[in-house]
């Protein structure tokens, strides 16, 4: 694997083998913080991350995995930086591109991290944007090899808004890597038909299927992996609450919906998950609409607190797994002596 001095922007730009080995980087590293083995490999190199929307996992994973690596970390929050306010992200990525040896951005135009990649001479790493979200799935995956030793085959279900960054980027992965992703939600949210074929082409090359159904038993009958998303990500107005609660809550995931697939079943959720009133959101959206849409009247929204909490939820491992595969991921494009 060579992936020096390359930016982490789309699953779309890497090849299923250099998505694998990243994979397995990723178990390496993880096993050496298991074992307490020094990785300090990336000793005296510096990184930034350019955070417009907040974040637990992502930011503690970026920071621990890169205090592991060697590295110093400057953290920039949604109020950190003069970013799109009072300097272009082209002159700002000059600018950090001078001082860093890699940025991470978490945002939400794809244009802007792409910006980054282009201007600032040194890797870029995409921690969100709205359409993609490709660390995430490489602790997705991280975690399936884990739970079941293998990915190509795998019946892999995602349930929810499927159009959002995570279904779009689950579809990229499960195609690049053979796993057989069914998308599971209303027609309204289906991903952009562009995408879906461009996914059918490359699952051509690896034997997986994709698919759509709006029938939630049909469509998790076979799973072996169960995967969803919160209703409305951060930044969409407040009004678009009802509208997501009125199209996904026939579609929130209890137990009758875990039994109906494969016993072996595994439950994944990139989180924060909405499973209980422990939340101020969780609270607000159950007090406004609990008495219309009754099964958000506790809390739970697009995950019963039964799911998250039940044998068949893997979504804390899942967690770590960011920590690790980000890890990965700043490693292979900044390093040079880790083989």
């Amino acid at each position: 694997m060579n992936l020096k001095n390359r930016s982490f922007i789309t699953l779309l730009d890497f090849t299923p083998e250099e998505i694998n080995d990243l994979i397995l980087l990723s178990a390496r590293l993880k096993n050496e913080k298991y074992e307490g083995i020094p990785h300090r490999y990336l000793e005296g190199k510096n990184i930034v991350l350019l955070f417009q929307k907040d974040s637990t996992r992502t930011r503690c994973a970026f920071e621990v995995g890169a205090l592991d690596l060697g590295m110093g970390v400057t953290f920039l929050g949604p109020n950190g930086s003069q970013m799109n306010k009072k300097e272009s992200v082209k002159d700002t990525a000059r600018v950090l591109g001078r001082m860093y040896d890699g940025i991470e951005f978490r945002g939400y135009k794809q244009a802007d991290v792409l910006a980054l990649a282009e201007f600032s001479g040194v890797p870029v790493w995409n921690g969100l944007t709205d359409d993609y979200h490709p660390t995430q799935i490489l602790a997705d995956f991280l975690t399936i090899k884990e739970l079941y030793g293998y990915l190509k085959g795998i019946n892999f279900t995602f349930v929810g808004d499927s159009r959002n960054n995570m279904g779009n980027s689950l579809m990229i992965g499960s195609a690049k890597m053979g796993l057989n992703f069914t998308g599971v939600a209303p027609k309204e949210l289906w991903p952009d038909q562009e995408l879906i074929n461009t996914c059918l082409e490359i699952a051509k090359e690896s034997g997986a299927t994709i698919n759509f159904t709006e029938d939630k038993m049909a469509g998790t009958k076979e799973a072996d992996v169960i995967y969803t998303d919160v209703w409305v990500s951060m930044g969409e107005p407040k009004e678009v609450w009802d509208e997501r609660l009125a199209l996904l809550s026939p579609y929130q995931v209890d137990m009758e919906m875990l039994n109906n697939a494969k016993p072996t079943v595994s439950f994944l959720h990139c989180l924060p998950a909405f499973h209980d009133k422990d939340t101020d959101v969780g609270r607000q959206i159950s007090a406004e609409y609990g008495k219309k849409y009754p099964k958000v009247k506790n809390g739970e929204m697009e995950v019963t607190d039964e799911v998250i909490e039940s044998s068949k939820s893997f979504v804390f491992q899942e967690a770590e797994n960011r920590m690790h595969t980000i890890k990965a991921v700043m490693l292979a494009t900044m390093g040079e002596n880790y083989e």
